[in-house]
Protein backbone atom coordinates (compact mmCIF):
# COMPACT_ATOMS: atom_id res chain seq x y z
CA UNK A 1 0.00 0.00 0.00
CA UNK A 2 2.84 2.39 0.85
CA UNK A 3 4.47 1.62 -2.51
CA UNK A 4 1.23 2.27 -4.43
CA UNK A 5 0.69 5.52 -2.56
CA UNK A 6 4.20 6.64 -3.37
CA UNK A 7 3.75 5.81 -7.08
CA UNK A 8 0.45 7.70 -7.17
CA UNK A 9 2.01 10.72 -5.48
CA UNK A 10 4.92 10.71 -7.90
CA UNK A 11 2.55 10.52 -10.90
CA UNK A 12 0.50 13.42 -9.57
CA UNK A 13 3.59 15.56 -9.09
CA UNK A 14 4.82 14.71 -12.64
CA UNK A 15 1.43 15.59 -14.17
CA UNK A 16 1.34 18.88 -12.29
CA UNK A 17 4.83 19.77 -13.49
CA UNK A 18 3.89 18.92 -17.10
CA UNK A 19 0.81 21.12 -16.88
CA UNK A 20 2.78 24.05 -15.50
CA UNK A 21 5.38 23.71 -18.27
CA UNK A 22 2.63 23.56 -20.96
CA UNK A 23 0.95 26.69 -19.60
CA UNK A 24 4.24 28.59 -19.53
CA UNK A 25 5.07 27.48 -23.09
CA UNK A 26 1.63 28.56 -24.33
CA UNK A 27 1.98 32.01 -22.74
CA UNK A 28 5.45 32.45 -24.23
CA UNK A 29 4.15 31.45 -27.69
CA UNK A 30 1.34 34.02 -27.45
CA UNK A 31 3.80 36.78 -26.55
CA UNK A 32 6.07 35.83 -29.46
CA UNK A 33 3.16 35.86 -31.92
CA UNK A 34 1.95 39.23 -30.65
CA UNK A 35 5.43 40.72 -30.91
CA UNK A 36 5.99 42.42 -34.33
CA UNK A 37 8.59 40.83 -36.56
CA UNK A 38 11.67 42.71 -37.62
CA UNK A 39 10.25 43.12 -41.11
CA UNK A 40 6.91 44.40 -39.81
CA UNK A 41 8.60 46.87 -37.49
CA UNK A 42 10.83 48.02 -40.33
CA UNK A 43 7.94 48.55 -42.74
CA UNK A 44 5.16 49.83 -40.50
CA UNK A 45 7.26 52.11 -38.36
CA UNK A 46 9.25 53.65 -41.24
CA UNK A 47 6.65 53.96 -44.01
CA UNK A 48 4.41 56.99 -43.35
CA UNK A 49 0.65 56.44 -43.23
CA UNK A 50 -1.15 56.72 -46.56
CA UNK A 51 1.90 56.10 -48.71
CA UNK A 52 1.28 52.35 -49.01
CA UNK A 53 -2.23 52.92 -50.38
CA UNK A 54 -1.14 55.56 -52.88
CA UNK A 55 1.79 53.51 -54.18
CA UNK A 56 -0.51 50.54 -54.80
CA UNK A 57 -2.56 52.51 -57.37
CA UNK A 58 0.23 54.33 -59.19
CA UNK A 59 0.66 53.50 -62.86
CA UNK A 60 4.42 53.92 -62.50
CA UNK A 61 6.65 51.33 -60.86
CA UNK A 62 7.36 52.55 -57.34
CA UNK A 63 10.15 51.71 -54.89
CA UNK A 64 10.70 53.22 -51.43
CA UNK A 65 14.22 52.99 -49.95
CA UNK A 66 15.31 53.67 -46.40
CA UNK A 67 18.57 55.23 -45.22
CA UNK A 68 20.36 51.89 -45.63
CA UNK A 69 19.24 51.45 -49.28
CA UNK A 70 16.92 48.64 -48.20
CA UNK A 71 13.63 48.34 -50.06
CA UNK A 72 10.86 49.25 -47.63
CA UNK A 73 8.06 49.04 -50.20
CA UNK A 74 7.95 48.10 -53.88
CA UNK A 75 5.03 47.78 -56.26
CA UNK A 76 4.40 44.58 -58.18
CA UNK A 77 5.35 46.39 -61.40
CA UNK A 78 8.80 47.08 -59.95
CA UNK A 79 9.32 43.38 -59.36
CA UNK A 80 8.00 42.56 -62.84
CA UNK A 81 10.52 44.93 -64.45
CA UNK A 82 13.34 43.37 -62.42
CA UNK A 83 14.11 46.58 -60.52
CA UNK A 84 13.99 44.85 -57.12
CA UNK A 85 15.70 41.56 -56.33
CA UNK A 86 16.30 40.04 -52.92
CA UNK A 87 15.01 43.11 -51.12
CA UNK A 88 17.54 45.41 -52.83
CA UNK A 89 17.38 47.81 -55.76
CA UNK A 90 19.04 45.96 -58.63
CA UNK A 91 19.88 48.93 -60.91
CA UNK A 92 23.13 50.62 -59.92
CA UNK A 93 22.36 53.93 -61.70
CA UNK A 94 19.07 54.27 -59.81
CA UNK A 95 20.70 53.34 -56.54
CA UNK A 96 23.32 56.04 -57.02
CA UNK A 97 20.60 58.59 -57.78
CA UNK A 98 18.78 57.61 -54.59
CA UNK A 99 21.91 58.12 -52.49
CA UNK A 100 22.56 61.55 -53.98
CA UNK A 101 18.94 62.61 -53.43
CA UNK A 102 19.06 61.39 -49.83
CA UNK A 103 22.20 63.47 -49.30
CA UNK A 104 21.07 66.81 -50.79
CA UNK A 105 17.26 66.45 -51.03
CA UNK A 106 17.13 67.34 -54.75
CA UNK A 107 14.80 65.61 -57.21
CA UNK A 108 16.61 63.81 -60.03
CA UNK A 109 15.44 62.32 -63.30
CA UNK A 110 17.16 60.22 -65.94
CA UNK A 111 16.26 57.99 -68.89
CA UNK A 112 17.97 54.60 -68.99
CA UNK A 113 18.18 51.62 -71.33
CA UNK A 114 18.15 48.44 -69.25
CA UNK A 115 18.53 44.79 -70.28
CA UNK A 116 15.18 43.06 -70.20
CA UNK A 117 15.07 40.29 -67.64
CA UNK A 118 15.04 36.88 -69.31
CA UNK A 119 15.19 38.33 -72.84
CA UNK A 120 17.64 37.62 -75.58
CA UNK A 121 20.42 39.85 -76.76
CA UNK A 122 19.35 43.09 -78.38
CA UNK A 123 16.03 43.33 -76.52
CA UNK A 124 16.20 46.24 -74.08
CA UNK A 125 13.91 48.08 -71.71
CA UNK A 126 13.64 51.87 -71.98
CA UNK A 127 12.64 53.56 -68.72
CA UNK A 128 12.42 57.02 -67.23
CA UNK A 129 13.37 57.13 -63.53
CA UNK A 130 12.68 59.96 -61.09
CA UNK A 131 13.96 60.02 -57.50
CA UNK A 132 12.54 62.31 -54.81
CA UNK A 133 12.81 62.54 -51.01
CA UNK A 134 9.85 61.16 -49.06
CA UNK A 135 9.96 62.55 -45.57
CA UNK A 136 13.28 62.89 -43.77
CA UNK A 137 14.51 59.30 -44.00
CA UNK A 138 12.98 57.74 -47.12
CA UNK A 139 13.57 58.09 -50.84
CA UNK A 140 10.88 57.43 -53.46
CA UNK A 141 11.81 56.05 -56.88
CA UNK A 142 9.22 56.21 -59.69
CA UNK A 143 10.03 54.35 -62.92
CA UNK A 144 7.99 54.74 -66.10
CA UNK A 145 8.30 52.06 -68.80
CA UNK A 146 8.90 53.87 -72.11
CA UNK A 147 9.56 50.78 -74.22
CA UNK A 148 6.19 50.73 -75.97
CA UNK A 149 6.23 54.51 -76.48
CA UNK A 150 9.69 54.27 -78.05
CA UNK A 151 8.50 51.48 -80.34
CA UNK A 152 5.46 53.47 -81.45
CA UNK A 153 7.62 56.53 -82.07
CA UNK A 154 10.00 54.44 -84.21
CA UNK A 155 7.06 53.08 -86.20
CA UNK A 156 5.78 56.62 -86.70
CA UNK A 157 9.16 57.84 -87.92
CA UNK A 158 9.44 54.93 -90.35
CA UNK A 159 5.93 55.60 -91.60
CA UNK A 160 6.64 59.27 -92.24
CA UNK A 161 9.90 58.40 -94.02
CA UNK A 162 8.16 55.79 -96.18
CA UNK A 163 5.31 58.14 -97.04
CA UNK A 164 7.77 60.86 -98.02
CA UNK A 165 9.66 58.44 -100.24
CA UNK A 166 6.53 57.05 -101.87
CA UNK A 167 5.05 60.49 -102.54
CA UNK A 168 8.33 61.81 -103.92
CA UNK A 169 8.39 59.25 -106.75
CA UNK A 170 5.13 60.18 -108.55
CA UNK A 171 5.55 63.89 -107.78
CA UNK A 172 9.03 63.84 -109.29
CA UNK A 173 7.76 61.94 -112.31
CA UNK A 174 4.98 64.52 -112.85
CA UNK A 175 7.52 67.32 -112.64
CA UNK A 176 9.77 65.72 -115.26
CA UNK A 177 6.87 64.87 -117.55
CA UNK A 178 5.53 68.43 -117.39
CA UNK A 179 8.96 69.73 -118.45
CA UNK A 180 8.98 67.20 -121.29
CA UNK A 181 5.56 68.41 -122.44
CA UNK A 182 6.79 72.01 -122.47
CA UNK A 183 9.88 71.09 -124.49
CA UNK A 184 7.79 69.07 -126.97
CA UNK A 185 5.07 71.66 -127.41
CA UNK A 186 5.49 71.59 -131.18
CA UNK A 187 5.30 67.76 -131.36
CA UNK A 188 1.65 66.63 -130.88
CA UNK A 189 2.55 62.94 -130.69
CA UNK A 190 5.14 63.49 -127.95
CA UNK A 191 2.73 65.70 -126.03
CA UNK A 192 0.06 63.00 -126.23
CA UNK A 193 2.52 60.34 -125.05
CA UNK A 194 3.78 62.41 -122.14
CA UNK A 195 0.24 63.40 -121.15
CA UNK A 196 -0.69 59.72 -120.97
CA UNK A 197 2.23 59.08 -118.65
CA UNK A 198 1.20 62.03 -116.53
CA UNK A 199 -2.26 60.54 -116.14
CA UNK A 200 -0.74 57.24 -114.97
CA UNK A 201 1.43 58.98 -112.35
CA UNK A 202 -1.45 61.19 -111.23
CA UNK A 203 -3.65 58.11 -110.77
CA UNK A 204 -0.91 56.43 -108.78
CA UNK A 205 -0.49 59.51 -106.59
CA UNK A 206 -4.24 59.73 -105.99
CA UNK A 207 -4.40 56.05 -105.06
CA UNK A 208 -1.49 56.42 -102.63
CA UNK A 209 -3.00 59.45 -100.90
CA UNK A 210 -6.38 57.72 -100.62
CA UNK A 211 -4.89 54.60 -99.08
CA UNK A 212 -2.95 56.69 -96.57
CA UNK A 213 -6.25 58.35 -95.62
CA UNK A 214 -7.97 54.96 -95.40
CA UNK A 215 -5.22 53.57 -93.17
CA UNK A 216 -5.46 56.61 -90.89
CA UNK A 217 -9.24 56.19 -90.62
CA UNK A 218 -8.95 52.49 -89.84
CA UNK A 219 -6.50 53.21 -87.02
CA UNK A 220 -8.52 56.07 -85.53
CA UNK A 221 -12.14 55.05 -86.06
CA UNK A 222 -14.20 53.46 -83.32
CA UNK A 223 -15.75 50.12 -84.21
CA UNK A 224 -19.10 51.21 -82.73
CA UNK A 225 -19.38 54.16 -85.11
CA UNK A 226 -21.84 53.20 -87.87
CA UNK A 227 -21.60 49.50 -86.91
CA UNK A 228 -24.28 47.23 -88.32
CA UNK A 229 -24.82 43.60 -89.40
CA UNK A 230 -23.16 43.27 -92.81
CA UNK A 231 -24.05 40.41 -95.15
CA UNK A 232 -21.05 38.52 -96.48
CA UNK A 233 -22.84 38.17 -99.86
CA UNK A 234 -22.94 41.96 -100.19
CA UNK A 235 -19.25 42.31 -99.35
CA UNK A 236 -18.27 39.67 -101.90
CA UNK A 237 -20.43 41.25 -104.62
CA UNK A 238 -18.95 44.70 -103.94
CA UNK A 239 -15.39 43.36 -104.04
CA UNK A 240 -16.02 41.59 -107.34
CA UNK A 241 -17.56 44.70 -108.91
CA UNK A 242 -14.55 46.72 -107.83
CA UNK A 243 -12.13 44.40 -109.66
CA UNK A 244 -14.30 43.28 -112.58
CA UNK A 245 -12.62 45.55 -115.14
CA UNK A 246 -9.09 44.39 -114.31
CA UNK A 247 -10.24 40.76 -114.28
CA UNK A 248 -11.93 41.04 -117.69
CA UNK A 249 -8.86 42.73 -119.15
CA UNK A 250 -6.66 39.79 -118.04
CA UNK A 251 -9.39 37.21 -118.79
CA UNK A 252 -9.39 36.12 -115.15
CA UNK A 253 -12.45 34.22 -113.92
CA UNK A 254 -13.80 35.29 -110.53
CA UNK A 255 -15.84 32.54 -108.88
CA UNK A 256 -17.75 32.53 -105.61
CA UNK A 257 -20.06 30.16 -103.79
CA UNK A 258 -23.31 31.09 -102.10
CA UNK A 259 -22.81 32.48 -98.61
CA UNK A 260 -26.37 32.93 -97.32
CA UNK A 261 -27.14 33.78 -93.70
CA UNK A 262 -23.56 34.87 -92.97
CA UNK A 263 -23.34 38.25 -91.25
CA UNK A 264 -20.51 40.24 -89.68
CA UNK A 265 -21.05 43.03 -87.14
CA UNK A 266 -18.95 46.08 -87.98
CA UNK A 267 -18.28 49.05 -90.19
CA UNK A 268 -19.50 48.25 -93.69
CA UNK A 269 -17.08 50.60 -95.43
CA UNK A 270 -14.03 49.19 -93.63
CA UNK A 271 -15.05 45.58 -94.24
CA UNK A 272 -15.71 46.26 -97.93
CA UNK A 273 -12.33 47.98 -98.31
CA UNK A 274 -10.51 45.07 -96.64
CA UNK A 275 -12.10 42.36 -98.78
CA UNK A 276 -11.77 44.55 -101.87
CA UNK A 277 -8.02 44.88 -101.27
CA UNK A 278 -7.63 41.11 -101.01
CA UNK A 279 -9.54 40.48 -104.24
CA UNK A 280 -7.73 43.30 -106.05
CA UNK A 281 -4.34 41.87 -105.05
CA UNK A 282 -5.41 38.42 -106.20
CA UNK A 283 -6.36 39.77 -109.63
CA UNK A 284 -3.31 42.01 -110.02
CA UNK A 285 -0.80 39.30 -109.10
CA UNK A 286 -2.41 36.48 -111.10
CA UNK A 287 -1.40 35.56 -114.65
CA UNK A 288 -3.89 36.00 -117.46
CA UNK A 289 -6.57 33.33 -117.99
CA UNK A 290 -6.43 32.03 -114.42
CA UNK A 291 -9.02 31.82 -111.66
CA UNK A 292 -9.69 33.77 -108.44
CA UNK A 293 -12.02 32.19 -105.90
CA UNK A 294 -13.90 33.83 -103.02
CA UNK A 295 -15.54 31.61 -100.40
CA UNK A 296 -17.25 32.23 -97.07
CA UNK A 297 -18.24 29.84 -94.30
CA UNK A 298 -19.09 29.64 -90.61
CA UNK A 299 -16.59 27.84 -88.37
CA UNK A 300 -17.09 26.93 -84.68
CA UNK A 301 -14.81 28.52 -82.10
CA UNK A 302 -14.49 28.54 -78.33
CA UNK A 303 -15.92 32.03 -77.77
CA UNK A 304 -18.55 31.80 -80.50
CA UNK A 305 -18.80 31.09 -84.21
CA UNK A 306 -16.48 32.88 -86.63
CA UNK A 307 -17.09 33.92 -90.22
CA UNK A 308 -14.23 32.97 -92.51
CA UNK A 309 -13.81 34.62 -95.93
CA UNK A 310 -11.03 33.24 -98.14
CA UNK A 311 -9.62 34.68 -101.36
CA UNK A 312 -7.60 32.20 -103.44
CA UNK A 313 -5.58 32.92 -106.57
CA UNK A 314 -3.30 31.01 -108.94
CA UNK A 315 -0.64 33.69 -109.01
CA UNK A 316 3.09 33.86 -108.42
CA UNK A 317 2.85 32.98 -104.72
CA UNK A 318 4.85 34.35 -101.80
CA UNK A 319 8.12 32.98 -100.50
CA UNK A 320 8.38 31.83 -96.89
CA UNK A 321 10.69 34.70 -95.90
CA UNK A 322 8.24 37.28 -97.23
CA UNK A 323 5.07 35.72 -95.79
CA UNK A 324 5.45 37.25 -92.34
CA UNK A 325 6.15 40.73 -93.72
CA UNK A 326 3.48 41.15 -96.36
CA UNK A 327 1.20 42.94 -93.87
CA UNK A 328 3.79 45.62 -93.07
CA UNK A 329 3.21 49.12 -94.39
CA UNK A 330 4.83 49.76 -97.78
CA UNK A 331 6.39 46.29 -97.90
CA UNK A 332 6.42 44.81 -101.39
CA UNK A 333 7.47 41.29 -102.30
CA UNK A 334 8.39 42.46 -105.81
CA UNK A 335 8.73 46.27 -105.96
CA UNK A 336 9.05 46.36 -109.75
CA UNK A 337 5.86 44.31 -110.21
CA UNK A 338 4.03 46.40 -107.60
CA UNK A 339 4.79 49.60 -109.46
CA UNK A 340 3.69 47.99 -112.72
CA UNK A 341 0.35 47.00 -111.17
CA UNK A 342 -0.08 50.30 -109.35
CA UNK A 343 0.38 48.81 -105.90
CA UNK A 344 1.21 51.13 -103.00
CA UNK A 345 2.20 48.57 -100.36
CA UNK A 346 -0.58 49.68 -98.01
CA UNK A 347 -3.45 47.40 -99.06
CA UNK A 348 -2.62 44.43 -96.84
CA UNK A 349 -1.75 46.71 -93.93
CA UNK A 350 -5.27 48.16 -94.15
CA UNK A 351 -6.69 44.61 -94.17
CA UNK A 352 -4.73 43.73 -91.03
CA UNK A 353 -5.95 46.81 -89.16
CA UNK A 354 -9.56 46.26 -90.19
CA UNK A 355 -9.43 42.66 -89.00
CA UNK A 356 -7.91 43.67 -85.66
CA UNK A 357 -10.43 46.48 -85.19
CA UNK A 358 -13.28 44.03 -85.66
CA UNK A 359 -11.83 41.48 -83.24
CA UNK A 360 -10.53 39.09 -85.91
CA UNK A 361 -7.39 38.27 -87.85
CA UNK A 362 -6.06 37.79 -91.38
CA UNK A 363 -3.74 34.93 -92.35
CA UNK A 364 -1.98 33.84 -95.52
CA UNK A 365 -1.10 30.49 -97.04
CA UNK A 366 1.09 30.51 -100.12
CA UNK A 367 3.41 28.38 -102.23
CA UNK A 368 5.66 29.96 -104.84
CA UNK A 369 4.42 29.22 -108.34
CA UNK A 370 1.10 27.78 -107.10
CA UNK A 371 -0.77 30.76 -105.68
CA UNK A 372 -1.92 32.20 -102.39
CA UNK A 373 -4.93 32.13 -100.08
CA UNK A 374 -5.69 35.07 -97.80
CA UNK A 375 -8.26 34.36 -95.09
CA UNK A 376 -10.24 36.84 -93.01
CA UNK A 377 -11.66 35.43 -89.76
CA UNK A 378 -14.14 37.70 -88.00
CA UNK A 379 -16.71 37.16 -85.23
CA UNK A 380 -20.25 36.53 -86.39
CA UNK A 381 -22.66 39.46 -86.10
CA UNK A 382 -24.38 38.40 -82.87
CA UNK A 383 -21.14 37.38 -81.14
CA UNK A 384 -19.33 40.58 -82.11
CA UNK A 385 -22.18 42.79 -80.88
CA UNK A 386 -22.31 40.98 -77.54
CA UNK A 387 -18.57 41.50 -77.11
CA UNK A 388 -18.76 45.14 -78.09
CA UNK A 389 -21.41 46.11 -75.50
CA UNK A 390 -22.38 44.57 -72.16
CA UNK A 391 -25.79 42.89 -72.12
CA UNK A 392 -28.63 45.34 -71.60
CA UNK A 393 -26.54 48.38 -72.57
CA UNK A 394 -28.06 50.99 -74.85
CA UNK A 395 -25.65 51.47 -77.80
CA UNK A 396 -26.64 55.13 -78.23
CA UNK A 397 -26.12 55.86 -74.54
CA UNK A 398 -22.79 54.02 -74.60
CA UNK A 399 -21.58 56.04 -77.55
CA UNK A 400 -22.62 59.37 -76.00
CA UNK A 401 -21.12 58.68 -72.58
CA UNK A 402 -17.77 60.30 -71.96
CA UNK A 403 -15.14 58.14 -70.25
CA UNK A 404 -14.12 59.23 -66.79
CA UNK A 405 -10.60 60.58 -66.58
CA UNK A 406 -8.23 58.49 -64.51
CA UNK A 407 -6.45 60.42 -61.73
CA UNK A 408 -2.85 61.16 -62.48
CA UNK A 409 -0.01 60.07 -60.22
CA UNK A 410 0.38 63.69 -59.15
CA UNK A 411 -3.30 63.90 -58.15
CA UNK A 412 -3.03 60.68 -56.19
CA UNK A 413 -0.20 62.11 -54.14
CA UNK A 414 -2.48 64.97 -53.06
CA UNK A 415 -4.35 62.46 -50.90
CA UNK A 416 -1.31 61.95 -48.66
CA UNK A 417 -1.16 63.56 -45.20
CA UNK A 418 0.14 67.11 -45.26
CA UNK A 419 3.32 66.30 -43.33
CA UNK A 420 4.55 64.05 -46.15
CA UNK A 421 6.03 66.06 -49.06
CA UNK A 422 4.58 64.96 -52.40
CA UNK A 423 7.41 64.50 -54.94
CA UNK A 424 7.05 65.66 -58.51
CA UNK A 425 5.77 62.96 -60.82
CA UNK A 426 6.33 62.52 -64.50
CA UNK A 427 3.25 63.46 -66.52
Amino acid sequence: MDVNAAVAAASAIAGLATGVIAVLAFRWSEREQARPTRTALHTEAVLPPGVDTVLSVLRSSAVVLDEGDTVVKASSAAYALGLVRGGRLAVDQMLQMARETRRDGEIRQVELDLPRRGAGRGEGLAVSARVAPLGSRLVLLLVEDLTEARRIEAVRRDFVANVSHELKTPVGALSLLSEAVMDASDDPEAVLRFAGRMQVEATRLTSLVQEIIDLSRVQDDDLLDDAEPVAVDDLVAEAMDRCRHQANTKQITMATGNTPDLFIWGNRGQLAAALGNLVENAVNYSPARTRVGIAGRRIPAGGGDLIEISVTDQGIGISEKDRERVFERFYRVDPARSRATGGTGLGLSIVKHVAATHGGEVTVWSVEGQGSTFTLRLPEAGIARDRALPPGTDPDAEADAEPADEPSDEQLFQTLPEHIPAPEVLP
